[in-house]
């Protein structure tokens, strides 16, 4: 086959959820593109690292609310192993404890069930190339969570205790955890603290291992609790 005509592999993907008919769908609307593959299915959080270990997917598409081990749990559980896949939340519930629970459990995404085919497609492509993805609906309420009203004495511990794995952090890995906090993408960290991008990669490796984080979601979140 020429050079030009090869085409990469399908992202693997492995669908969660404990409605047959929301698993059909959802391979119907993933199959159909010609980059993506449903590899397996999955009904509970069990089987779902069962066929993660089988199948080694390249995204999950991982509901919250299910019986026995629940979305959250399963979704912690995956990404503490080697390599694990990138994890996209699915679920008809947008709750701030479930979506801030998915992020801090190292997921990339949150969208809700409604959310139209084609989106739901693009948010797999997106957590793939490791770019977080909320729904809109998702995303006021995390910005709502992160701005309105709460317990002081919580506060004040999830700060203590977030500043306290900052401590760890050299002077240019804190910047570099401020400037992921941002938002900024590799290339715009590199250029405002005039050192190249391979260094924040570096920078970046070090701090998911000082942190215990997995993604820069997760990150983001941990930064934005020392500043509270």
């Amino acid at each position: 086959m020429d050079s030009h005509e090869e085409r990469a592999a399908p992202l693997r993907v492995l669908v969660v959820d404990d409605d047959r008919l929301v698993r059909l769908a959802l391979r119907l609307v993933i199959d159909g593109e010609p980059d993506l593959a449903v590899v397996a299915e999955a009904a509970d959080g069990e089987a779902a690292l069962a066929e993660a270990a089988r199948h080694r997917p390249d995204v999950v598409l991982m509901d919250v609310r299910m019986p026995g081990r629940d979305g959250l749990a399963a979704t912690r559980e995956l990404l503490a192993r080697p390599a694990p896949p990138a994890v996209l939340m699915l679920t008809t519930f947008d709750a701030d404890e479930l979506v801030l629970g998915a992020l801090r459990a190292g997921a990339l995404g949150f969208v809700l069930k409604d959310t139209a085919p084609a989106r739901i497609v693009d948010a797999v492509r997106a957590v793939a190339a490791g770019e977080p993805v909320l729904s809109p609906s998702v995303a006021a309420r995390v910005i709502a969570a992160a701005t309105g009203p709460h317990s002081a004495h919580a506060r004040a511990d999830a700060r203590e205790a977030a500043r306290r794995r900052l401590a760890a952090l050299t002077d240019r890995e804190r910047d570099t955890a401020h400037a992921i906090a941002e938002g900024l993408a590799n290339p715009e960290i590199a250029a405002r603290l005039h050192i190249s991008v391979a260094t924040v990669k570096a920078h970046t490796s070090a701090l998911f291992a000082k942190l215990s984080v997995t993604n820069r979601v997760q990150l983001a979140l941990l930064v934005r609790d020392a500043r509270d």
